[in-house]
């Protein structure tokens, strides 16, 4: 009998949504979502289809304005959405799930030298002294490539590579199992990004980390993906590992997704996408992407469920006679033996 698929992150049935005065914004709107050991996830999609709300979910980094917060959210085999607030913050964020923002200079403190505020997290969370912290810091500022005469600077005083390299150091101090970065290349220019994300490759390969990554640079994350998970309207509509992804797509929304990158070698035209994204406050009631999709036919009105179609998965009528619906599991898949 085959052995149980087993992961790092599992998500269920997960809900985020907003209070605002027009109503509740359907930010992440029922996502089952999966990570395994090791592996990159690239999450792409149009700016406001709650890629970043997503991972703010995880990580329970929400503003006060929540409205509705509710699902699973193993890490480990543990739901980590029973834990309270205190045991969340010091169990899990910054110990097991650090985070690298997209512009590393609103994340740094202007005020205190940078070697510090990578070491600081080790002195709370695992109660070091300030100079083992700061040796730590030492070594992990080599590792990313950020000279040792940098830990006594401000973050003014570096460029915005070396502030996200420092960003990077900081979310590996503590040894994670996962790391986020919320398109932490996109204030960077392309020579510092291709550095950066050779940086985050070293990491995966030496140190074993898995990551999610927020990008709309979907041509240099393809170099790190291992899967990749398409989100439109408050919805994954699409996973699948990267492979298969970028060789065929197979939800129509991710299909014009591809074709609207440029690419090297070839001659095809590059397409749009029609039209806008549903508002998320009154999002339609069957397929989120009917109103644009150019295959779209009368079955679209409803609501498709997640179909498995190869191993992959997507969220879509069109795949109804080649795929079984996917059903969620009674108890979460485990990371390890």
């Amino acid at each position: 009998m085959a052995s149980e698929q087993r992961y790092l992150l599992k998500v269920e049935d997960l809900v985020l949504y907003f209070q605002t005065r027009r109503g509740l914004v359907q930010a992440v709107d029922h996502v089952d979502f999966h990570l395994g050991e090791n592996r990159a996830v690239v999450i792409i999609g149009e700016s406001g289809c709650g890629k970043t709300s997503l991972t703010r979910a995880i990580m329970r980094l929400l503003p006060r304005n929540v409205g509705r917060f509710e699902g699973r959210v193993y890490l480990d085999g543990e739901d980590i959405m029973l834990l309270d607030d205190e045991e969340f913050r010091t169990k899990i964020r910054w110990n097991k799930i650090t985070w690298v923002p997209q512009a590393a200079m609103n994340a740094l403190n202007p005020v205190i030298r940078v070697g510090e505020q990578v070491a600081e997290p080790l002195i709370l969370h695992r109660k070091m002294s300030k100079a083992e912290a700061l040796d730590r810091a030492r070594e992990l500022f080599q590792y990313v490539g950020v000279p040792e005469a940098f830990l006594t600077r401000y973050p003014f005083e570096l460029s915005g590579g070396m502030r996200q390299r420092v960003a990077i150091a900081m979310a590996l101090i503590t040894d994670p199992r996962l790391i986020v970065l919320d398109e932490p290349t996109s204030a960077l220019d392309v020579l510092t990004q291709a550095n950066i994300y050779n940086v985050l490759k070293k990491i995966k390969w030496e140190l074993g980390a898995s990551y999610i990554l927020i990008t709309h640079d979907v041509a240099t994350a393809s170099e790190l993906a291992d899967d990749v998970a398409v989100m439109y309207a408050g919805q994954i509509v699409e996973m699948s590992d990267a492979e298969s992804f970028f060789k065929e797509p197979l939800h129509p929304y991710a299909r014009l997704l591809m074709a609207s990158v440029p690419r090297l070698h070839g001659d095809e035209e590059l397409e749009f996408i029609p039209g806008q994204p549903p508002s998320l406050l009154n999002p339609p009631k069957g397929c989120r992407f009917a109103d644009r999709c150019p295959l779209a036919f009368a079955k679209c009105q409803e609501e498709p469920p997640m179909f498995r179609v190869d191993g992959r998965m997507v969220k879509c009528w069109l795949f109804e006679d080649q795929g079984e619906v996917v059903i969620r599991e009674e108890t979460p898949a485990v990371a390890g033996d």
